[in-house]
Order: structure tokens, then C-alpha cells, then sequence
């Protein structure tokens, strides 16, 4: 396990090179050593929504402006993990409990429930894994999916908050849906390969979609290389497939959910360059009430006769004299081609710029100030409808 809880998010964190603490509380405890560790996050947001984003006729929004007091990409967690080493097999379990801020499940739009009532506890991640550096290691149980989890752990926004503030949830969304899909907590059985000098692969069967009537099982995996030195960095790609079926009967039709990703980040002297791209059919819708509708979000929203694809770049500077304050610059978006002429409708686009500065007070406290501009064509598909979400996210993210 990693020393800090084996949390995928703790992985993006130290890959990042965000300050946060680089371990959790250890416990010794028999032939066991038990990790707690986690974050607590939260953030100031004032989202400005402009044109259609505004108008409740269109099912999006009924205010132009949102404050909020939540979490960012990552809700709040804390994480309960334990390693062993037994009959020449490194076996360990990891439960990881997740929680936002937002106490109002809403906006400040008013329609939230308030108080305690509005706020859920979310269990993202349940699994065992065991193995041997000799031959690598099986993961079985709840975690992080392999296709799209580089392109997550690799976005600066994973300490702040990016697209989504100003709806409804307990978290934002980053560059989900706005740079690539939602590599989402799923159910798998996954194998790792060891790590041959850089070199190293992973596949695994994935429970299958909600809105798939049979019962076949997805796959997924990756290929990747990453290496040291003065210049570090690591390449990757990735491919994802589900049979889908549209009903039962007469009524169904089969097809194919599929999608490819490649990527890619390098670090030198400060500097960190980070660029992804990801294309496919069939995957990724997504209807975010608030936010982002219908943009591209989720592996597991499928539909017939669609495209996507998207990709972001992002650039960032560590300033050693500056206490590692760390400067961020990212653009990126996500297209959603219908696939069908259907009049008033046309596809859908979410673009995005995002500014960022994340200051590490301490070894585990940093500060955080974002600034992120989106827009979005033909919202819902309907043609013309087009709108812009501009967001000031400040606040701080401490991991314990």
C-alpha cells in the first residue's frame, strides 16, 4: 500500500507534487500495520452565469449567480487501510469514506434541503488486493476505473475546484466533462503487471453500466511508461469496451460502447506540461441539473449512435523561492456529437480555461485560489442554446 493510505487521490497528489504529508497515522498491530489518513477541503465560490446558463425555461438554472460554501473535485475523505505480508503474498484492504461540505445539496438558489438533510456519506472505495513484486498483484472490490484515472490524477484542479461550482452535490468537477470522462468508482476485478523498468500494464472486468439491459461485463486497461531523472515524466493509453443493449424482446438492439485515450506529462527545472486526449462512441453522457448538461461527463451514461471526444493541456511552475508555491494554467474541452439530424438540435460543447495557485503553507495545509471560465454550446443539444460559467474559487485543502 502507499504509506499515505493507498488512496488513489493521495497517489495524484504526491504525482503532482502538492505539499500534503506523507503519511497517515500508522498503527502496528499484530502481523498487520494499519494507515488512517485523508483530506478535509473546503471553498468560497462565486459563479457568474451569463445567457441561457440563467434561464429556468431551459432546465439549467434560476439565478445568473451562485455563492457557495463546499468542496472542491474532492470531497472530504478519510480512509481506514491495512497491509501484511504472508506466504510470500503482499496482501491489503482499503475502505475510504467520502463527504462534502455543502450541507444544502444545493446552490443559492434556495432549493436545498438545509441543515443535516441535504449531505450523504459515500463509500468510493472497498478492496483487497494480493500479489508479489515478482508477478505484480490482483485488486478485487471498489476503486478508482482504469480508463481515465491518469487523466484525473493528473489534473491541477484535483487540489481545487475547476468547472461546476454554483449547483447542486457535494463536489465540483474539475476538468470532468470538460477535458475527459469520469473514470468513476467502480466495481472490478483488476490485474496489475509489475513494473519492468518503467514499463507496466493493467486490466480488469468492470461491473456492468446501470442503463445496460444484459448483463455483459466491461473491460477496461492501460499500457504506460514513466521514468526518472532530470527530466521525469510518464506516457500512457488506455481503451475501454462494453456491449450495450436498448431493450428486451423484438424491441432490442446490441451494439458497442468503446473508447481510447492516450496522454502524456514531463517535469523539469519547476515546470510541469500535461497533455491528453480521448476519443469514442456510444459512452459519456452526462447530465449534471445546474451545471453541465449533457457535456460528456460519465463512462456509464450510454446512448446509441453518439461520438466523443475531447482532451485538455495544462502547464504549471513550481516557485521553489516561493515556498513551492505552484502557478497552474489549463485549457481543455469535451464534444458530444449526436449522430442524428434532428431539427433544433445541434451538438454539444464544453470548453474551459483555468487559472490556478496553490500555495503550501505547510507540509500538509495548502492554500488554494482558482479562476475558471466555460463555456457551453448547444446545452441540452438544443441548437443555439449557449451559455458561459465564470468561477473564484478560494479556500484551502489539508491532508491528514
Amino acid at each position: 500500500m502507499n504509506k499515505k493510505l493507498n488512496m488513489a487521490v493521495t497517489a495524484a497528489v504526491l504525482a503532482m507534487g502538492a505539499t500534503a504529508a506523507q503519511a497517515g497515522i500508522t498503527i502496528p498491530a499484530g502481523d498487520w500495520t494499519i494507515d488512517i489518513g485523508g483530506n478535509v477541503n473546503t471553498y468560497y465560490t462565486n459563479t457568474n452565469f451569463s445567457s441561457d446558463m440563467e434561464s429556468n425555461t431551459k432546465g439549467v438554472l434560476t439565478h445568473d449567480n451562485a455563492n457557495e460554501i463546499s468542496t472542491g473535485l474532492l470531497p472530504s475523505a478519510i480512509g481506514i487501510g491495512g497491509k501484511t505480508r504472508q506466504n510470500d503474498l503482499d496482501i491489503a484492504f482499503q475502505f475510504t469514506f467520502f463527504v462534502g461540505a455543502n450541507a444544502s445539496g444545493a446552490g443559492s438558489g434556495g432549493n436545498g434541503s438545509g441543515g443535516a438533510q441535504g449531505n450523504s456519506l459515500n463509500i468510493r472505495q472497498a478492496f483487497m488486493t494480493f500479489g508479489d513484486k515478482s508477478w505484480g498483484s490482483i485488486k478485487m472490490g471498489r476503486d478508482l476505473g482504469v480508463f481515465g484515472s491518469d487523466a484525473i490524477l493528473s489534473d491541477m484542479t484535483l487540489l481545487g475546484v475547476g468547472v461546476g461550482a454554483g449547483g447542486a452535490g457535494s463536489s465540483t468537477l474539475g476538468r470532468i466533462g470538460s477535458g475527459y470522462l469520469y473514470a468513476d468508482w467502480v466495481g472490478q476485478i483488476q490485474y496489475s503487471s509489475p513494473n519492468w523498468n518503467g514499463f507496466s500494464f493493467a486490466v480488469a472486468a468492470r461491473e456492468p453500466w446501470a442503463n445496460n439491459m444484459n448483463s455483459d461485463l466491461g473491460w477496461d486497461g492501460k499500457v504506460s511508461y514513466d521514468w526518472a531523472g532530470d527530466v521525469s515524466g510518464k506516457v500512457w493509453a488506455g481503451y475501454i469496451n462494453q456491449k450495450l443493449s436498448s431493450g428486451v424482446g423484438a424491441a432490442n438492439e446490441s451494439d458497442t460502447a468503446d473508447a481510447w485515450e492516450i496522454g502524456g506529462k514531463v517535469n523539469f527545472s519547476g515546470f510541469g506540461l500535461v497533455g491528453y486526449y480521448y476519443d469514442g462512441k456510444n459512452i459519456g453522457l452526462g447530465n449534471v441539473a445546474g451545471v453541465t448538461p449533457l457535456s460528456g461527463l460519465f463512462l456509464g451514461n450510454t446512448g446509441k449512435d453518439h461520438d466523443v471526444s475531447g482532451g485538455y493541456v495544462q502547464g504549471t511552475y513550481t516557485i521553489a523561492a516561493a515556498n513551492n508555491l505552484k502557478l497552474g494554467l489549463s485549457w481543455g474541452e469535451s464534444n458530444v456529437d449526436r449522430g442524428v439530424n434532428v431539427p433544433g438540435t445541434d451538438d454539444f460543447k464544453s470548453e474551459s480555461w483555468i487559472v490556478g495557485a496553490y500555495y503550501p503553507v505547510t507540509k500538509s495545509l495548502n492554500l488554494v485560489a482558482e479562476y475558471t471560465s466555460a463555456q457551453y454550446d448547444n446545452i441540452g443539444f438544443a441548437k443555439n442554446q449557449d451559455g458561459d460559467a465564470d468561477t473564484i474559487a478560494l479556500g484551502a485543502i489539508l491532508f491528514f
